[in-house]
């Protein structure tokens, strides 16, 4: 058995901004934390397999350039509509719907920092 993924970081100039834009998009919960500089984010639902994984957002302490621009996909039910809200969050469509036969589809977007992160919708909550 795998090791399943459980949290991630995205690495930011401006974690507020960046916090503001997933919170929206995706109402996921951010609770900021000044002493550490580390904003917390919850992103949904915890264990089986449709949890949540929660992750952080913050700025490292060493200067950029940060190594490992990192992508994982977000489990959504309307791939157009949360497309709609990605672009007017800040955010930019990269790859338009693409099927993976048997599996589902997704799309490609980069966030207002170029990240490139997806959204995936499987084959069985298809219309």
């Amino acid at each position: 058995m795998g090791r399943p993924v459980v949290h991630f970081e995205l690495w930011t100039n401006n974690p507020d901004k960046l916090s503001n834009f997933y919170a929206k998009t995706f109402d996921w919960k951010v609770h900021a934390n000044r002493e550490t500089k580390y904003n917390i984010v919850e992103t949904g639902e915890k264990g089986g397999i449709n949890g949540g994984i929660n992750g952080g957002i913050m700025t490292p302490r060493q200067k950029g350039p940060w190594p490992g621009n990192m992508s994982f996909y977000i489990d959504v039910d309307d791939l157009a509509a949360y497309s709609e809200r990605i672009v007017a969050a800040g955010g930019k469509i990269v790859t338009e719907e693409q099927q993976v036969p048997g599996m589902g589809s997704y799309v490609l977007f980069h966030d207002p920092e170029g990240r490139v992160m997806g959204l995936w919708k499987n084959a069985a909550k298809a219309e």
